[in-house]
Protein backbone atom coordinates (compact mmCIF):
# COMPACT_ATOMS: atom_id res chain seq x y z
CA UNK A 1 0.00 0.00 0.00
CA UNK A 2 1.40 3.29 -0.83
CA UNK A 3 1.31 6.04 1.43
CA UNK A 4 -1.56 7.83 -0.22
CA UNK A 5 -3.84 4.80 -0.45
CA UNK A 6 -5.81 4.43 1.87
CA UNK A 7 -7.63 0.95 3.40
CA UNK A 8 -10.48 2.09 1.42
CA UNK A 9 -8.59 2.22 -1.96
CA UNK A 10 -7.11 -1.65 -1.24
CA UNK A 11 -8.46 -4.32 -3.88
CA UNK A 12 -9.61 -6.84 -2.68
CA UNK A 13 -11.09 -10.30 -4.59
CA UNK A 14 -14.43 -11.31 -4.60
CA UNK A 15 -13.47 -14.60 -2.11
CA UNK A 16 -12.23 -12.26 0.34
CA UNK A 17 -15.52 -9.49 0.25
CA UNK A 18 -17.72 -12.57 0.16
CA UNK A 19 -16.12 -14.04 3.31
CA UNK A 20 -15.60 -10.73 4.98
CA UNK A 21 -19.40 -9.83 4.44
CA UNK A 22 -20.29 -13.26 5.41
CA UNK A 23 -21.96 -14.17 1.65
CA UNK A 24 -21.19 -16.40 -1.16
CA UNK A 25 -19.24 -15.30 -3.99
CA UNK A 26 -22.55 -15.55 -6.64
CA UNK A 27 -24.59 -12.70 -3.88
CA UNK A 28 -21.19 -10.07 -4.67
CA UNK A 29 -21.78 -11.53 -8.48
CA UNK A 30 -25.45 -10.81 -8.13
CA UNK A 31 -25.29 -7.57 -6.52
CA UNK A 32 -22.68 -6.06 -9.27
CA UNK A 33 -25.29 -7.23 -11.73
CA UNK A 34 -27.99 -4.99 -10.14
CA UNK A 35 -25.89 -2.50 -10.45
CA UNK A 36 -25.44 -2.41 -6.78
CA UNK A 37 -21.78 -2.57 -6.32
CA UNK A 38 -19.03 -1.76 -8.65
CA UNK A 39 -15.97 -3.88 -9.80
CA UNK A 40 -12.22 -3.19 -11.30
CA UNK A 41 -11.06 -6.42 -12.95
CA UNK A 42 -7.01 -7.77 -12.35
CA UNK A 43 -4.84 -8.18 -15.57
CA UNK A 44 -6.09 -11.91 -15.17
CA UNK A 45 -9.48 -11.25 -15.40
CA UNK A 46 -10.56 -11.69 -11.63
CA UNK A 47 -13.03 -9.26 -10.31
CA UNK A 48 -11.24 -6.82 -7.73
CA UNK A 49 -13.34 -4.49 -5.18
CA UNK A 50 -12.49 -1.72 -2.65
CA UNK A 51 -12.33 -2.53 0.54
CA UNK A 52 -15.41 -0.63 1.56
CA UNK A 53 -17.52 -3.18 -0.52
CA UNK A 54 -17.63 -5.35 2.39
CA UNK A 55 -19.83 -3.08 4.66
CA UNK A 56 -21.82 -2.47 1.68
CA UNK A 57 -22.39 -6.11 0.92
CA UNK A 58 -23.49 -6.36 4.66
CA UNK A 59 -26.45 -3.75 4.35
CA UNK A 60 -27.78 -5.40 1.38
CA UNK A 61 -27.91 -8.43 3.14
CA UNK A 62 -29.83 -6.70 5.99
CA UNK A 63 -31.90 -4.69 3.44
CA UNK A 64 -33.12 -7.87 1.48
CA UNK A 65 -33.76 -9.60 5.29
CA UNK A 66 -36.18 -6.97 5.95
CA UNK A 67 -37.77 -7.31 2.66
CA UNK A 68 -36.20 -4.99 0.40
CA UNK A 69 -35.76 -5.87 -3.23
CA UNK A 70 -32.45 -4.80 -5.20
CA UNK A 71 -34.07 -1.76 -7.25
CA UNK A 72 -35.26 0.05 -4.03
CA UNK A 73 -31.83 -1.14 -2.48
CA UNK A 74 -30.25 0.90 -5.38
CA UNK A 75 -32.49 3.75 -4.39
CA UNK A 76 -31.03 3.79 -1.28
CA UNK A 77 -27.41 4.08 -2.32
CA UNK A 78 -27.58 7.31 -3.00
CA UNK A 79 -28.77 8.54 0.82
CA UNK A 80 -25.79 5.80 1.87
CA UNK A 81 -23.00 7.44 -0.32
CA UNK A 82 -23.68 11.31 0.43
CA UNK A 83 -25.78 11.20 3.66
CA UNK A 84 -28.36 13.92 2.05
CA UNK A 85 -31.92 13.13 0.69
CA UNK A 86 -34.18 15.31 -1.09
CA UNK A 87 -38.13 15.17 0.59
CA UNK A 88 -38.97 12.06 -2.13
CA UNK A 89 -36.13 10.22 -0.63
CA UNK A 90 -37.10 10.54 2.94
CA UNK A 91 -40.35 10.00 2.22
CA UNK A 92 -39.33 6.69 1.12
CA UNK A 93 -36.82 6.13 3.75
CA UNK A 94 -39.43 6.38 6.27
CA UNK A 95 -42.41 4.09 4.53
CA UNK A 96 -39.13 0.98 4.44
CA UNK A 97 -39.02 1.84 8.16
CA UNK A 98 -42.59 1.98 9.11
CA UNK A 99 -43.09 -1.31 6.71
CA UNK A 100 -40.05 -2.84 8.45
CA UNK A 101 -41.44 -1.83 12.04
CA UNK A 102 -44.41 -3.51 11.72
CA UNK A 103 -42.83 -6.49 11.00
CA UNK A 104 -40.47 -6.25 13.92
CA UNK A 105 -43.86 -6.13 15.70
CA UNK A 106 -45.64 -9.51 14.09
CA UNK A 107 -42.13 -11.05 14.97
CA UNK A 108 -42.30 -9.89 18.46
CA UNK A 109 -45.97 -10.95 18.98
CA UNK A 110 -45.20 -14.51 17.65
CA UNK A 111 -42.14 -14.87 19.62
CA UNK A 112 -44.50 -13.64 23.00
CA UNK A 113 -46.91 -16.33 22.26
CA UNK A 114 -44.56 -18.75 21.68
CA UNK A 115 -43.06 -17.28 25.06
CA UNK A 116 -46.44 -18.05 26.89
CA UNK A 117 -46.94 -21.58 25.06
CA UNK A 118 -43.01 -22.66 26.88
CA UNK A 119 -44.27 -21.27 29.86
CA UNK A 120 -47.43 -23.63 29.89
CA UNK A 121 -45.67 -26.48 28.77
CA UNK A 122 -42.86 -26.14 31.35
CA UNK A 123 -45.39 -26.10 34.34
CA UNK A 124 -46.66 -29.17 32.23
CA UNK A 125 -44.40 -31.97 31.38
Amino acid sequence: MTVTETAADRLVRIGEVARAAGVSARAVRYYEQQGLLISERSPSGQRLYRQDAIPLVRFFQQMFAAGLTSRRIAELLPCWDSGHTDAEQRAMLRAERDRIQAKVDDLQAALDRLDEVIAITDTHP
